[in-house]
């Protein structure tokens, strides 16, 4: 693996299925790791809010017989006019061995990386949020027996963190990916991501399809995994929720939605989540979601991340 774990993209096919094969080795196997990581330091950088990626990351660390440090970007100086970007990863990676961030600009986990002599791990950023989608791989693994040759759905706003990497995920495990979204480039996957996708499907030789459109029923028939996300990502100003929810609502994963997947199709969701607005209560609350499998596996998908960027595993 490269130093550092700021997109899906940056990794290989073997390094991804490596990574989820350890995660289920440690989700079975808790005690054998137990001291893998004593006397390591994981700080943890939050401009974000979180609930998920703060316990499951620091949770992780303690389990793997390290220590996480929590760290509150409203109460820091970094990237003001007191302390920069880089003289703050330059100076925090002479304390600890493993960063990780939750920021809003992608362009600052890059140069924070680019500073930092210890891994730095992307846990979110405008652009990407590959930890979650490592878990959710792991979850799908888990309920369907395999991630190739399955056909995901993704309903929604396209141009966010959560559908590049599944985009980025879908392409390197050879997995259909259809994405719908209003028209427009404020909401489709930005070109950029696709034009990787594409590239990572033409190396490995798959048979991957990346599907967009603007129709929900096209995106959903046959699928064998239905995915959306909110409509309100952190940085989508409040001013512009009613305007959203006019554009997104056709979108909305309902009942009627999920009979046009398979009849097995599983429903996830990276939370938290609105019931009513992109998922209705009877859907991510019913048999077919696995949305707490998912947010269990962010503990054991991001300690085998820690495990392999400080080549202990």
């Amino acid at each position: 693996m490269e130093k550092d774990f700021l997109t899906l993209s940056s990794l290989s096919r073997e390094e991804f299925i490596a990574l989820l094969d350890l995660a289920d080795d440690l989700k079975k196997n808790p005690k054998k790791y137990s001291n893998a990581l004593q006397g390591k330091t994981l700080l943890m950088i939050f401009e974000k809010p979180s609930l998920r990626t703060r316990i499951s990351f620091e949770t992780g660390m303690t389990q793997l017989g390290g220590h996480g440090i929590y760290y509150d970007l409203s109460t820091s100086p970094l990237g003001k006019q007191k302390e920069s970007i880089s003289d703050t990863a330059t100076t925090a990676s002479r304390y600890v061995d493993i960063i990780m961030a939750r920021l809003f600009s992608h362009q600052h986990i890059e140069e924070m990386a680019k500073h930092s002599r210890v891994p730095v791990i992307n846990a979110l950023t405008d652009y990407s949020h590959p930890c979650q989608i490592l878990a959710d791989f792991q979850a799908i693994r888990e309920a369907k027996g395999k991630l190739a040759g399955l056909k995901l759905a993704y309903l929604g706003d396209g141009n966010n963190n959560v559908t590049h990497s599944l985009i980025f995920g879908a392409a390197l495990c050879g997995m259909d990916i259809a994405v719908a979204s209003p028209k427009g480039t404020d909401y489709e996957p930005q070109k950029e991501v696709m034009k990787k996708a594409h590239d990572i499907i033409k190396k490995y030789g798959s048979k991957s399809k990346l599907i967009l459109t603007n129709e929900p029923s096209e995106a959903v028939k046959n699928a064998d995994i239905v995915c959306t996300d909110s409509w309100m990502s952190y940085h989508i100003p409040e001013s512009e929720k009613e305007d959203r929810v006019k554009k997104f609502m056709p979108f909305q994963v309902n009942e009627k939605i999920m009979k046009l997947a398979k009849k097995d199709a599983v429903f996830i969701h990276c939370l938290p989540a609105t019931r009513g607005m992109e998922v209705t209560a009877n859907i991510i609350d019913g048999a077919q979601s696995i949305v707490f499998d998912e947010a269990e596996n962010r503990l054991h998908t991001q300690k085998a991340l820690m495990l392999k960027l400080l080549k202990v595993k």
